[in-house]
Parts: C-alpha cells; structure tokens; sequence
C-alpha cells in the first residue's frame, strides 16, 4: 500500500495543475493518478493533432451519450483525453475565460470567493500570453497563450461581413468585454500545443515528492465513516489501495468524478440502490445538473478556396507537412476556429448569449476528413443553455461507462435561442463582404425556413463542443455536492477540482476556466490545511 499526503485523481486541465502547485511544498507527498497513458504520441503535440486523436481508444474515453429526444434521437460521441493532460492534449486549444458576470453569479448563488475580480488573478498566475502583461492578462505562468500562426481570406471576409450587421471588431474577448468579432487565441507555443501536461506537469515531473501513476483506473474511494481515507484503482488487472493523510482530490472531470463518487456509494440513494451499490452517503446531486455547449453547425460552399483545397490536394498537402516541419506555421498549427463571435441572439438579451465558431474548412466530424469542395463552417452554440442533463452508473462495476443524458435543447428557451442562431448565420452569411464568396448554404440548406423548420434543422445539425460540466456542483442547496472551498458537503478530507463544479456553465469554451478552478483549488488546500 502507498501512503501520501495528497492522492489527485485525473491528470487532466485542473490535475496536472494541481500536481504542481501542491507538490511545490517539498515536504507534500503528492500522487497523481491518471487512467490512460503517457502523452508520448506526436499527434498530441502538434495543434491540427485532434483530428487524428480524437476517437482513437488509446488516448479517448470514447464516451456516447444516450439517445436524446432533444437531438432526434441521436447519440453523440463524447471524446474525453485518457491521457496525461486529460482534454488539453486533445481539445481544440481555445483560450476562452468567459464573461465576468459569469463568475459573479457563482456568487450570486453561494459561493463565496469566485467572484470576476477574485478569480481574474488566478487566470493571470496561470498564464504566459506572448502579447505580454496587462491588466487582464499575465506573462511568466505555465500556460503557454498565443496567438493564431494561421490566416486565410474567408476568416477576414467573415470578420467583415460580422462588422457589416453590427457586431462590431475584438482584439481581446478575454479583456474588458467579451461582445464582438474577432480571432481566437490558442493554448499553443511556436506551433505547439501547450496541454497542462506540457505546461505544468513536465518541468516538476521529476520532483521526489511527486510520484505520477498512469494506467490506474480508480474504482472506488475508501470511507471510515464520514472520513475519506484512501481509494482503490486497478492497474494491469490488479486492485491497489493508497492512503491519504491529508486529502483525496477528484480532478477526473464531469463524466468519470460523478462515476467514481456513485461507485463509491455516495450520491442519489434510489440510483445506488437500483443498480446494487450500497449507499455510504446520501448525496442527491452527483451526477445531476449537467450543462454542455450543442453547436448547431452550417457549412457554405464557396467559390474562394479553403482549407479543404489544401488537405485534399497530395501535394498542397505535401506542402502543408512540410511547412509545419521547417516553420511551425501553416494549417497544422490550426486549432478547433479561427474566428470566434460572442454576440446577443435577440434585442432582449442582456449580454452575448451565443458564441461562433469559424472554420476555413468543413467536415462531418473532426477524424473523418474534409469535404471534398471549397467550404468553410459558422457553427452557433448558446452559451447559457438552460437544459439539464444526468450522468448515472449503469451498474456497481466500475469498468463500465456511465449513462451520460445531455437533456440538449428540452428547454423551450434554448429552442429559441437555437432558431434565432440559425437565422443570424444567415445573416451573416448575406453581408456584401461574404455573400460575394458563397456559392450556397449546404447544411442545413434553404429547404429550411419557419421556425419550425429551423428548430428541426438544429435537432439535426447539431454536434457537443466538448465543454460537459456542472454535475458535481458546487453551492449550498439540496443538489449541491461541493461547498465554496470544493470539500464534498458531508464528508471529510474529500474535494473535486474539475469542471463539474461549476454551478453554471461558463459563456465560452471550458479549458482556461478549468485551469482556473485547479489553481484556485490548490491555494484553498495548501491554505486549509495549514490551518
């Protein structure tokens, strides 16, 4: 049996950050345990990489939701990293805060301390943004933030047609305000992604009180009474146990934390006891409250070539590898979009409620190639979306993967918010400076017009941006499952740092809010446990 002081679980965007932080103190025995593997693969590295990461079972959870109603019935594939580095080694690399009204909301429903203007300094220790110091961003942190190595014409044609309906140019939307146009910063370095592996764990990996554990899957934590004293986890078909003198940290995230605590027996006591687990903890909200970004995705033929031009052609794509190879530039250090708006569906939202994603490319789904003529893809999302989703154990083996339900668009208002989407891409997509390159809108298509029409077309079109969170929440109501300082409410030497802890989604992409949340997190263990 191991024995430590600080067991973290998952060595995803908030684990590896924690790793660092807490085994900074020589005398803190730390232990990161993480299910999949080393991040030895070179496609992790390179920023394009997702394409071919991304499913691919030995770096993927591979998760599926169930069939939602919400979506026609379909189910949506769920990528998760298995990876050190957890989804920073296989997201799309955007840089995205949020809105500060976002946090001071966290406030607003209980939670002392994650408050805008607290939480900004946290962002700011994290992070090394090449465009240097000011008052919303810092320089010198682990976090690798720059800019975009890559331009084509039909991103500035949409900048412009963006500006030609109103929404005016943005330089930074993680600065002073967030509303408008403009390109996305990316968690990379010289043509590199920058996962929190790279950035936190691998400059202190080689600490003597940090021990990393790969390829341990945990199965369960161990209770004496109300106390968490340890856990177990499988590794090579074998079961360990390890003890924790000071704490146990879930950071596995919002699918596989839920998971864990229920094959703990701590959550609903009428799940447990449905799929034979016995309750050790009565817990209703593990597991519920679950939120995700559904992006309702439009692709336009254009007769301005794309980047489909460039990965369907054997030589351009000859020409691609090689440029990356002797520049670090080029369409292998793209992320997920290279444009990004955060703007208002309607005259009565009071701030952005939905965010773009532009892409210079078009495709079904990421892995599976480009579609083979000129394209590009405007997908919509709501921001604040007000449906709720589960995740629930199926059975008592923690081997098998959870239901994960995302409950997507069974709120009248984010059907709403959805047809609205649709109708400003089009929009858009009508201004002078855009309207001149397209040739026509192949998803959905113009056979879809009222809002009936429209509200078919987003159950259709629709994909997950990969943001699942808040189904450990944190707060002080009766589904709450973690307090203002992350300590599991009723149980002792337990936390979750992880994006399951947000009471509410964030208004943009999930990565640099998660590593906020570690960072914050390791400052209220180190200082608690002082005291």
């Amino acid at each position: 049996m191991i024995d430590c002081d600080y067991i973290i679980v998952g060595a995803g965007s908030a684990g590896c950050v924690l790793a660092n932080r807490l085994s900074a103190n020589p005398s803190n025995r730390v232990l990161l345990i993480e299910a999949g593997s080393r991040d030895w693969n070179p496609w992790l590295h390179i920023p394009l990489g997702y394409f071919k990461t991304m499913h691919d079972p030995n770096l993927d959870w591979c998760y599926m939701t169930e069939p939602d109603p919400g979506i026609g019935g379909r189910s949506l594939q769920w990528p998760r990293g298995k990876v050190l580095g957890g989804s920073s080694s296989l997201n799309g690399l955007l840089y995205v805060r949020g809105q500060p009204e976002d946090y001071d909301r966290w406030v607003a429903l209980g939670n002392e301390g994650w408050s805008f203007d607290e939480v900004l300094a946290y962002f700011k220790k994290s992070e090394d943004n090449e465009r240097g110091e000011n008052e919303f961003h810092g320089v010198g942190g682990p976090q690798k933030v720059s800019d975009l190595r890559l331009r084509r014409p039909i991103a500035d044609h949409f900048i412009q047609a963006a500006n030609e309906i109103g929404i005016p140019f943005n330089q930074d939307y993680n600065g002073a305000l967030q509303e408008g146009v403009g390109y996305f910063q990316q968690t990379a370095s010289k043509g590199f992604r920058w996962s929190t592996a790279r950035g936190f764990l691998r400059p202190v990996k080689h600490r003597h009180n940090l021990k990393i554990l790969t390829n341990a899957q945990v199965t369960r934590l161990l209770l004496d009474g109300h106390r968490v004293t340890g856990l177990e986890y499988r590794r090579g078909g074998d079961i360990h146990s390890v003890n924790a003198a000071a704490e146990v940290i879930l950071s596995a995230g919002a699918i596989n934390t839920p998971q864990i605590l229920q094959c703990s027996g701590i959550g609903d006591p009428g799940l447990l006891e449905s799929v034979g687990v016995q309750t050790r903890h009565s817990l209703p909200g593990v597991g519920k409250n679950l939120q995700d970004h559904l992006q309702i995705r439009l692709v336009f033929k254009t007769s301005e070539r794309t980047l489909n031009d460039e990965l369907n052609n054997p030589l351009k794509k000859l020409k691609v590898g090689l440029q990356y190879l002797f520049t670090r530039t080029g369409p292998l250090t793209l992320a997920a979009s290279q444009v990004t708006i955060f703007t208002r569906s309607s005259a009565s939202a009071v701030r952005p409620d939905i965010q773009f994603h532009m892409q210079p490319l078009s495709a079904d789904k990421p892995g599976e190639g480009v579609h083979p003529f000129s394209a590009f893809t405007a997908s919509v999302c709501q921001l604040r979306p007000f449906s709720r989703g589960e995740i629930r154990i199926k059975s008592a083996d923690p081997m098998e993967y959870p239901a994960i339900m995302p409950n997507y668009l069974s709120d009248d208002r984010d059907c709403q918010v959805a047809i609205d989407g649709i109708k400003l891409a089009r929009r858009i997509a009508k201004a002078p400076s855009l309207k001149k390159h397209i040739i026509e809108e192949y998803i959905p298509g113009h056979q879809y017009q009222s809002d009936e029409e429209l509200l078919e077309a987003a159950r259709q079109y629709s994909q997950t941006i990969y943001h699942p969170t808040c189904s450990c929440k944190m707060g002080l109501d009766d589904f709450a499952v973690v307090d203002a300082r992350l300590r599991v409410h009723g149980l002792e030497k337990l936390r979750i740092a992880d994006a399951s802890i947000m009471p509410e989604i964030v208004s943009g992409n999930t990565n640099a809010p998660t590593i906020m949340i570690g960072e914050k997190a390791a400052d209220m263990i180190l200082e608690d446990n002082r005291r």
